[in-house]
C-alpha cells in the first residue's frame, strides 16, 4: 500500500489535523503522526487511510484515480466568467478615517472618466473572452458618476449572456434617477454598516446627521429591492473594536442574515490613520470571540446569522470549485478577466495593488485601456499568486483550501518573500482554519445548530468528521 504525502497541524496537545494534496483531511491522536514518520501505523489506521481514499494499492486503481480526481478539482479554477472592478471616480462625499483608496475631494478636477476613457473601457470589456462577467462599481462615491454606470451597464447587457453589476455605495445620496438604476434585477447594492449609529458615526460619517441619513437611505433601498440584493459589511477599528453583540443586533435590524467581518486593511489613507493595523495581533482573538458570541446568538434565538467569510472557508474545505471569492483563491493568475480599472484607464491585479499605486509605494499596473495588457508585467507577477510550491505552504494541511496575498505582503512589509508563517496573510488564515476544523468536529449543539444550518442541512453527518482510529 502506499500513502499519499500527508501535511499536518496540532489542533492542541491531543488532537492532530491532517489533509493530503487533494484537501481530503481527517483527525488523529497526536501519536499518529509519529507512527506515519516511522511508517509503523497500525492495520486499523491503515484500512483507514486505504477506505478514505488517502492511500493506495497500484497506480491506475480506484482510489489512485479518485484522488487525481479530487486533487486535479482543487487545482482548476474555471475561466468562463470575468470579474471586473471598475472606478469611474476617485471623488467621494465621505472622509472615513480607514479609506483604503486614497479618494479624491468631492470637489476636485481630473478624477473621473472622461468620454474617451469610458470608451475605451467598454473596448476592453468588449474584447474579454467571456460570455458571463460580475461587473463592480467602486470609487469614491460611484454614485456621482450615475452617467457612467448607466452607460457601462447598457452596453455589458448587450455584450454578455449573463451579467451583474455590484455598487459599492455609502448610500448618503439617493434620487430617483439611483432608485430606477437599482430596480434592475441585475444590480446589488454593497454598503458598509459598521455596527451601531455611534460606532458608524465614529468610523465613517463623523456626523451624526449624516449617520442618520445613511440609515435611512439603507432601510429605504432595502424596501426597494429586499436584503437579498444588499450586502454590508462592516470594518473594525481594532483599537476601539465594537462589542459583538451590538454588531450582530445592528444587521439583524436591517433585517440582513450575513456579515462579512473585516479589520481595517492597511491600505491607502488607513496606513496613516490607523498605523497599528499593520501588526495587528489583536484580530485573531476579537474575531474568534465574535464567532463565539454569534453561534451562542443564533442557538439561542433560532435565528442564523453568517459570518460570510468563516462560512465561506467552511465551505472551501468541505468541496472544490468554490473560487468566486477572489481574496481566497488557488491559483490565482492575474489576468484580464480579473482585473480593475481605475479613474485614469490603469488596469490592476487587484484592489489592493491599485491602492499600492496611489500611495506611491510600488506600480503594479498591468496595463492600460489605451494600450491592453502588459503580458510581461503579467507573467512576472503569477509566481506569487499560488501557493503550491511555497516552502512553507507545502507543510500546511490547509494549503489546498488557502491562497496568498502578495500584494498585502508588500503593503506591511514591502516584500513578498517575508517567511510564510510571519505575514499577516498566513497568521489570520491559520487561526481562521484553525477555528473551522475545530467547529466541524466540535459535538456542541450550538455550533451544530449553525454550522447545518450555513450548509443547507438538517444535521451534520459524520462523513464530514473523519477520524482515525
Amino acid at each position: 500500500m502506499q500513502i499519499w504525502p500527508l501535511r499536518f497541524r496540532d489542533l492542541d496537545d491531543q488532537r492532530t489535523i491532517l489533509a493530503d494534496d487533494s484537501g481530503a483531511y481527517f483527525l488523529a491522536e497526536s501519536g499518529f503522526v509519529d507512527r506515519y514518520a516511522r511508517d509503523a501505523i497500525t492495520p486499523p489506521e491503515e484500512r483507514f487511510l486505504r477506505e478514505k481514499g488517502h492511500a493506495f494499492e497500484w497506480a491506475g486503481d480506484l482510489a489512485h484515480t479518485g484522488f487525481l480526481t479530487r486533487w486535479s478539482r482543487r487545482q482548476h479554477v474555471g475561466g468562463g466568467s470575468a470579474y471586473v472592478i471598475l472606478i469611474p471616480t476617485l471623488r467621494c462625499n465621505l472622509k472615513c478615517s480607514y479609506c483604503q483608496v486614497s479618494r479624491a475631494p468631492l470637489a476636485a478636477q481630473g478624477f473621473d472618466w472622461d468620454s474617451e476613457t469610458l470608451q475605451k473601457v467598454l473596448g476592453f470589456l468588449d474584447g474579454l473572452p467571456v460570455e458571463e462577467i460580475q461587473i463592480e462599481f467602486q470609487g469614491g462615491e460611484p454614485f456621482l458618476r450615475l452617467d457612467l454606470l448607466q452607460a457601462v451597464a447598457a452596453f455589458a447587457r448587450r455584450r454578455f449572456q449573463r451579467v451583474r453589476f455590484v455598487v459599492c455605495s455609502n448610500l448618503q445620496t439617493l434620487d430617483e434617477d439611483i432608485l430606477a438604476f437599482l430596480d434592475s434585477e441585475d444590480v446589488l447594492i454593497s454598503t458598509s454598516l459598521d455596527g451601531p449609529h455611534q460606532i458608524h458615526t465614529r468610523n465613517r460619517t463623523a456626523d451624526s446627521a449624516l449617520t442618520k441619513n445613511f440609515l435611512s437611505n439603507l432601510e429605504r433601498v432595502i424596501g426597494l429591492i429586499g436584503p437579498a440584493r444588499v450586502s454590508a459589511l462592516p470594518t473594525i477599528d481594532m483599537d476601539d473594536p465594537p462589542d459583538p453583540e451590538d454588531l450582530i443586533a445592528a444587521y439583524e435590524a436591517f433585517g440582513f442574515t450575513s456579515l462579512y467581518l473585516r479589520p481595517v486593511n492597511y491600505q491607502g489613507f488607513a496606513r496613516k490613520s490607523h498605523p497599528a493595523a499593520r501588526t495587528s495581533t489583536a484580530w485573531n482573538a476579537y474575531y474568534r470571540g465574535f464567532i463565539d458570541t454569534l453561534i451562542a446568538r443564533n442557538a439561542l434565538t433560532g435565528r442564523v446569522m453568517e459570518e460570510f467569510y468563516l462560512a465561506h472557508c467552511l465551505r472551501r474545505i468541505l468541496a472544490p470549485g468554490l473560487d468566486g471569492h477572489t481574496d481566497l483563491r488557488n491559483p490565482n493568475i492575474p489576468t484580464g478577466a480579473n482585473a480593475v480599472i481605475d479613474f485614469d484607464g490603469q488596469i490592476y491585479p487587484s484592489d489592493e495593488a491599485r491602492m499600492l499605486a496611489r500611495i506611491r509605494r510600488v506600480n503594479l499596473a498591468i496595463g492600460n485601456v489605451s494600450d491592453g495588457l502588459d503580458q510581461e508585467k503579467l507573467a512576472l507577477l503569477a509566481p506569487g499568486h499560488i501557493n503550491n510550491f511555497d516552502p512553507d505552504c507545502i507543510h500546511c494541511p490547509y494549503q489546498p483550501f488557502c491562497g496568498t496575498d502578495p500584494i498585502d505582503d508588500l503593503s506591511r512589509s514591502g516584500r513578498i518573500d517575508v517567511p510564510r508563517q510571519d505575514s499577516w496573510f498566513c497568521q489570520r488564515h491559520l487561526a481562521v482554519f484553525d477555528l473551522a476544523m475545530e467547529l466541524i468536529y466540535s459535538k456542541d449543539p450550538a455550533v451544530e445548530f449553525t454550522l447545518s444550518r450555513w450548509f443547507g442541512l438538517e444535521t451534520l453527518p459524520d462523513a464530514l468528521r473523519p477520524i482515525a482510529p
